[in-house]
This record gives C-alpha cells, structure tokens and sequence, in this order.
C-alpha cells in the first residue's frame, strides 16, 4: 500500500510540478526572464564563448519551448547570449521541462529523447543539429560548481520521482 502512495506521489510531483512553478512564472515579466536566461547561458556556456564556438548562431534565432512550464523564448548569440520573446525562430527544440534538466545534467542524451518524441526539433535540420552538437559538446565539469551541483542534485531527484513512479506500474 505504502509503495502505491509513493509511486502516486512521485507521478503527481513528475505531472504537475512543472505547471506549479510556471504560475509564478505567468507574473514575472518576460525582460525580467530575458534577462536571468541570458546571465545563466553566458555562465554555463563560458568556455564555448571563450573557444568561439558559437559562431554559427550569430544572427541566427533558435526558439526554446519548454512546454509543461509554458516558458517559451528565442536565443541567439552575438558576442554574447540574446534572449527575446518568441518571433520567427529558424528552428525551435521543444519539451518537458524533465527531460531538458536531464540533457543538461548529462542524464540523457538528446538524440535519445528526440527518437522517443520526448524532445522535438522543428525546422532548419542543419542549424537545429549545430545546435545539439554545441550541447553535446559540454562538459558537464567545467560547469560553474553551483550550476552543476544544483543540476545533479535536481536531475537525481528527476530520477528517483521517475524510478518511484514506475514502481506503479511494476
């Protein structure tokens, strides 16, 4: 009984944790998000910018959609990370909330995900795999100590919620 409370728990947290903590989200202006997007993609992806290996996205618009948090944007980079509110983005990678802190922790890989239609990639193929590649590229290590802890810590708990609500089903 106790193992079907927690397996119940842990799918709820999975299903609707997301769209809990995109309600605040729905208040806080989107320059205000613009902003803290743009200051954290400069940190992670410093030794990329410092390597210039972003190039490639210079005048170039690539959309975010993280669909359970209702949290869409597009992303370019001209010496340093631009973010903007959604507009006409030549290639847009969308999904879950999960499944995008699992990539970035290292957890999945993104090519993975985009068989099992857990992660979509609509548009320009070749920027959209430039793109993948560049996140593919990231060692997860040279992540400012903070960043990593706090995305370890949150895909090991991702994890086990997915792990305790699989049990459901075992």
């Amino acid at each position: 009984m106790q193992k079907s409370v927690l397996a119940n728990t842990a799918q709820h947290l999975l299903q609707f944790g997301p769209q809990v903590m995109a309600k605040p989200l729905t208040i806080v202006p989107f320059a205000v998000k613009a902003r803290i997007l743009e200051k954290l993609l400069n940190l992670l992806m410093a030794e990329q910018i410092e390597d210039d290996e972003l190039h490639f996205l210079q005048q170039r618009w690539v959309n975010i959609d993280i669909v359970d948090m209702k949290l869409s944007f597009d992303v370019s980079f001209d010496k340093h990370f631009v973010v903007r509110a959604p507009a006409k983005a030549e290639v847009t990678f969308s999904g879950r909330s999960k499944e995008l802190v699992l990539i970035a922790a290292g957890k999945e890989d993104p090519d993975t995900l985009f068989f099992q239609r857990q992660l979509a990639i609509e548009g320009d193929t070749e920027l959209g795999l430039e793109v993948k590649n560049l996140l593919l590229s990231i060692e997860f290590d040279t992540m400012p100590r903070l960043a990593r802890e706090g995305l370890t810590a949150l895909a090991s708990l991702l994890e086990q919620l997915q792990r305790q609500a699989d049990a459901r089903w075992a």
